[in-house]
């Protein structure tokens, strides 16, 4: 079972990432739980995922699916129900560009077998550096660590 934070994602929260697929709903995973799913040690409890609309119907849909629902509504847009609790909805990120010219240099990925696409290491720092927040102070070494042993094993491939 995949992991984010330790914590495995539940057969309904599997669903819902395929049902989004399967709908072609374009979103990314961005913040703490695509830098876990990057190898970075840490910790969240959230999956932040970035939508390229909100008004995608498939949006609903996927969600209805596993018994949520997307409210388009709120401000900011949310996913609810008890199956969807960890989701959060992101319409943009501190210090970085549109939701398409990320998503054009995101990392391909997959859990379960389910193809997912990720913001890279490098544009969640420059995310993190951005907001400047406490938390995301705290969070930045783990992700230099990350993407600098990434960056180490990526020169030791193409070397062989």
């Amino acid at each position: 079972m995949p992991v984010i934070k330790g914590v495995p994602l539940t057969p309904a929260e599997l669903r819902f990432l395929r049902e989004l697929v399967d709908r072609r709903v374009k979103f990314m995973i961005v913040g703490m739980s695509a830098a876990d799913l990057q190898g970075a040690h840490v910790g969240t409890q959230d999956i932040d995922l970035w939508f390229k609309s909100t008004s995608d119907e498939g949006l609903d849909r996927a969600a209805r699916s596993v018994g949520g629902l997307f409210m388009w509504r709120a401000d900011p847009p949310a996913l609810g129900g008890e199956e969807l609790e960890r989701f959060d909805v992101v319409n943009r990120l501190d210090g970085l560009g549109d939701f398409e010219s990320e998503y054009a240099n995101s990392v391909d990925s997959e859990i379960e077998g389910i193809p997912v696409k990720l913001l890279p290491l490098d544009r969640i720092i420059d995310s993190k550096l951005a907001a400047d927040r406490p938390k995301d102070r705290v969070a930045i070494p783990s992700l230099l660590a990350a993407l600098e042993a990434s960056r180490f094993i990526s020169s030791r491939l193409r070397k062989k």
